[in-house]
């Protein structure tokens, strides 16, 4: 069985050129055919995307499901994550990530876990969106490796963490990560070992969107829309990862993953 899924940060979908454009992003979306959809950067009910519900609208436009989950809340303007798919699913878990409180006025960042089905077999999916400061970063990521989400009993293989994390591959939040998972794009994760750079969307260097596998689940392809309206829909192109099924059902104790010390807040 094959999971083709799609990671987005979506800018508000505020495009490039500064056009606000919902449908424009459903259609890159719907292009790449994802059964599986994370995105980040969501308005819901903000006046500055003139109130709308970003991921109703998205997941009415594809014909899919979804779950949101804010990691900003203003008054009734939210702000955050959400997973779309048209696959039978069910939310596990929705939460806040750990701020680095050293630097004042840092943007809340959250997790949101949801497990679909493919045929019979449960997937485990957590879509994040990390910090933007390095001590920040770490303390999130030690969090989702943590007993809360990936060191918990309800997290088995096969499963995903995907997301944009601010984080390329040098950065100490990502080789956290790739210690206690496998890269989508990495020949240890069956993938061609390419790297897929996703940002800035005009002319994409960065290799901060990333995906993250547990034994198995092995990676068919990797790719990123590269046409005028996908570089044009948001500040990040969609990551593409088309995956088999290898096995299933299995504890992954080794997601508990590296510490970090506590240290203050």
């Amino acid at each position: 069985m094959t999971l083709r899924l799609m990671t987005y940060n979506v800018h508000r979908c505020v495009g490039t050129d500064r056009r606000l454009d919902i449908e424009r992003v459903a259609e890159v979306i719907a292009a790449e055919a994802p059964d599986v959809v994370a995105l980040q950067e969501l308005d819901v009910g903000r006046l500055r995307t003139r109130r709308e519900d970003q991921a109703h609208r998205l997941a009415d436009l594809l014909k899919m499901s979804f779950h949101f989950h804010p990691a900003m809340t203003v008054e009734e303007e939210l702000y955050g994550d959400a997973i779309l798919t048209a696959l039978p699913e069910r939310r596990i878990r929705a939460e806040g990530l750990p701020l680095y409180r050293r630097i004042p006025g840092l943007e809340p960042r959250g997790a949101l876990w949801v497990e679909v089905m493919l045929g019979d077999q449960p997937v485990q999916i957590i879509n994040t969106h990390l910090g933007l400061v390095p001590q920040e970063q770490r303390r999130q990521a030690a969090a989702l490796l943590g007993d809360r989400w990936m060191a918990s009993d309800g997290w088995t293989a096969p499963g995903v963490l995907l997301g944009d994390f601010n984080a390329a591959p040098a950065s100490a939040t990502y080789r956290m990560l790739r210690a206690a998972m496998r890269d989508a794009q990495s020949p240890a994760g069956q993938g061609t070992g390419r790297s897929i750079a996703t940002f800035p969307s005009s002319f994409p260097f960065m290799r901060i969107d990333h995906v993250f596998l547990t034994p198995g689940l092995s990676t068919l392809r990797v790719w990123s829309p590269r046409d005028a309206r996908a570089r044009l829909a948001s500040d990040h192109l969609p990551l593409v990862v088309e995956l088999e099924l290898t096995a299933a059902g299995t504890p992954v104790p080794a997601a508990a993953g590296p510490s970090v010390a506590a240290g203050p807040a």
